[in-house]
């Protein structure tokens, strides 16, 4: 276990800990594995600037991860009880293993995936189309910003918000379960936003009651915002235990690879901060107290953000 558990702790510890008035940091101490997510990289075939992963072409923070690195990540979950496997980037179709994987990974339990919908996923669907056959089913979530083409491709490029919706459409007439993601602006109505988006599923042939995920702001890696930090009394003030519960860190955790080592993050939120990086094994990791002291955790306890859908 690391350090930062000790008694003895030094001043970095102590932040790990305590608040910058000297209060008990909230924190989630996990209980369970239900859902294990994998980071295949920050390699991406595109270039969006309000990526929380930072990732564009060729990128490197994270590590593109093969067949190898994931398989006894796998084989670990499964014996610690996991129900399902997620996978984001990056793109994870970039990644030349990636449809491997998933190959393995189907064989245990269900699988999401998040993508971009764009030219590494349309290229690969006739590696893809054989994973309707696995005993267990995949989902992808595509991602399509906004229900207006021109704002969607401000951040993503030139035709991708058809790209992502021929995609969509392709994988439901495949038939693969779909859903969307998109962004979340401050003091929207979110219910009216998701409804904008009928149209386009109506013109695609999906249904428009698919689920729509939607995110705040989460900015990118390495970025400090000034928000509330989240006390011990906030967490029992605020939260239920059956809320706390509901926090990502309480039932998943993240897998990742940085410089050639693969780790065990507490969610798919916080790889930016080594202070998150459990181990490199689920077991280690499921011993750690998870602090919410990273400016995305105010999300998560505020918003109750999540970027789990348990199939």
């Amino acid at each position: 276990m690391s350090s930062k558990f000790n008694v003895q702790r030094s001043k970095a510890e102590s932040d790990w800990l305590l608040t910058s008035r000297g209060e008990a940091r909230g924190y989630i101490l996990p209980e369970k594995l239900t859902e294990l997510w994998f980071h295949t990289g920050t390699t991406c075939n595109l270039r969006c600037p309000f990526c929380l992963e930072g990732s564009k072409p060729g990128d490197n923070r994270i590590n593109p991860i093969t067949f190898d690195d994931a398989k006894p990540f796998i084989d670990e979950a499964m014996s610690m009880g996991v129900e399902q496997f997620s996978f984001t980037g990056g793109e994870p179709f970039v990644i030349p293993e990636f449809v491997r994987i998933l190959d393995r990974a189907l064989d245990h339990c269900p699988c999401l995936v998040l993508t971009n919908g764009t030219e590494p996923l349309l290229n690969r669907m006739e590696e893809v189309l054989p994973l309707l056959e696995k005993p267990h089913p995949l989902k992808f979530r595509v991602s399509i910003d906004y229900p207006d083409e021109t704002k969607h491709e401000q951040g993503r490029g030139p035709g991708t918000f058809r790209q992502s919706l021929d995609a969509l459409r392709r994988l439901h007439v495949y038939g693969f379960p779909v859903s969307i993601a998109r962004q979340r602006a401050k003091d929207e109505d979110a219910e009216a936003i998701d409804r904008q988006f009928a149209p386009f599923l109506d013109e695609i042939g999906v249904p428009t009651d698919i689920n729509i995920v939607s995110f705040p702001e989460f900015l990118t890696p390495g970025e400090t915002p000034d928000v509330p930090e989240i006390t011990e009394n906030c967490m029992t003030t605020y939260h239920t235990e059956k809320s706390r519960s509901g926090f990502m860190c309480d039932y998943t955790k993240f897998v990742l690879k940085k410089d050639g080592e693969m780790r065990v993050y507490a969610c798919t939120l916080v790889d930016d901060d080594a202070d998150y990086d459990l181990g490199s094994t689920l077991s280690d990791a499921m011993k750690a107290r998870i602090m919410m002291k990273h400016h995305r955790c105010f999300s998560c306890f505020a918003y109750g953000a999540s970027c789990s859908e348990r199939m």
